[in-house]
């Protein structure tokens, strides 16, 4: 098998792919992450996950490398990830009660043999009403700083969640795994988790 890299700073994404292999690389891609005028989230999310995945491709030509962006939105608005504690607990006040789409983008790149692969996948999350005390305990167990919604579903963050609808439940923690394991495969590449 070809190496696989994954370009990514994200510790959660690590975590993911992980649990198909150990047998990787992680190099961080240093991109701009802004959106540019008038983007969608969504098309952010695929722009910045193909833009990773290049911008590593360029010096790992013989590298499976993959790319993955999240990105979410709440009515008109794209939601920024937080950079403290109190940045967190004002955005989860403002998502009391609300419907958030979450995009978590994915694209595996391999130059050498001509090969690009992308997918989207949608999440569709309900916030509970929630009560400072409820945010507070939250935020007193958990550091969502730089989690997008400011929740960590994968933990305490789901006590704050009514429901999440998805077709991949991996994709509100980062990258959609099923949608990776797909584009392996069309490269003839099964997991075994070593």
């Amino acid at each position: 098998m070809l190496p696989i890299i994954l370009a990514s700073s994200s510790i959660y994404r690590k975590e993911l792919l992980q649990r198909l292999t150990s047998n990787f690389d992680v190099i961080i891609p240093d991109v701009n992450e802004k959106l540019l005028p008038d983007e969608t989230p969504k098309n952010a999310a695929i722009r910045l996950a193909i833009l990773k995945a290049k911008k590593i491709s360029i010096n790992h030509k013989s590298s499976y490398v993959i790319g993955s962006d999240q990105t979410a939105e709440v009515g008109s608005k794209t939601l920024k990830k937080t950079m403290n504690i109190k940045d967190s607990f004002e955005q989860l006040l403002e998502l009391s009660g609300k419907d958030v789409i979450f995009y978590s983008a994915v694209c595996i790149i391999n130059e050498s043999k001509n090969v690009q692969y992308t997918d989207v996948e949608t999440v569709y999350v309900k916030y509970k009403i929630l009560t400072k005390q409820l945010i507070e305990n939250y935020l007193n167990n958990e550091k969502p700083i730089g989690c997008l919604g400011s929740i960590k579903s994968e933990g305490l963050g789901i006590t704050l969640l009514e429901k999440i609808v998805s077709n991949d439940p991996t994709a509100i923690v980062g990258m959609p795994l099923l949608a990776t394991i797909k584009m392996f495969e069309k490269e003839n590449i099964i997991f075994n988790g070593k």
